[in-house]
């Protein structure tokens, strides 16, 4: 498995993973990136997130087997979503955030999203983070598994800081 850093380069991998039947196409992993309280529709977050990559803002990553694109983790600095949390403390520096995970559903349960998880934190790490927060739930949460499974993350020494909400654990990993 390869991990691709989405760049205006390699964007057609993630235009492609997106565009599959059953891809989150609704959303184009812009739910926590949105500023305002406009509401935009699939073709116009793909637009917005089309106009990030073509700023060079990090959007994430996306993981390749066998030179198919098969996932995306949302991995970028946290100044570059909206408010993840209650407690966050925006003047802070250096901190990551792992916000959404993507793996089709007939590859779900293979380890995908682990792998995925670990790339991010190198990829994180390697673009100068000092810190990564994530926002995961427990596996028995009716919503937001998109965001990863809370103990994915306390396995690899993450450490929970509090509560983003009712069901959002707010974790962290210093480098």
């Amino acid at each position: 498995m390869r991990f691709t850093e989405v760049t205006r380069a390699t964007r057609g991998s993630f235009e492609t993973l997106f565009e599959r039947p059953g891809a989150p196409k609704y959303c184009w992993c812009m739910a926590w990136r949105q500023s305002g309280r406009e509401h935009v529709q699939g073709d116009g977050k793909k637009r917005q997130m089309m106009a990030l990559i073509d700023a060079s803002t990090p959007v994430g990553i996306v993981a390749k087997l066998d030179g198919k694109t098969i996932g995306w983790c949302s991995v970028a600095p946290r100044g570059t979503y909206r408010k993840l949390s209650k407690q966050q403390d925006d003047g802070e520096s250096g901190v990551w955030s792992i916000v959404c995970f993507y793996v089709p559903r007939v590859l779900r349960g293979g380890g995908f999203a682990s792998a995925l998880l670990d790339a991010a934190i190198d990829h994180a790490f390697a673009k100068g983070a000092r810190v990564i927060e994530a926002y995961p739930v427990a596996e028995a949460s009716p919503s937001y598994r998109f965001m990863g499974f809370r103990d994915m993350f306390a396995s690899r020494g993450f450490r929970e800081t509090g509560m983003a909400s009712s069901r959002r654990h707010v974790m962290r990993l210093e480098h």
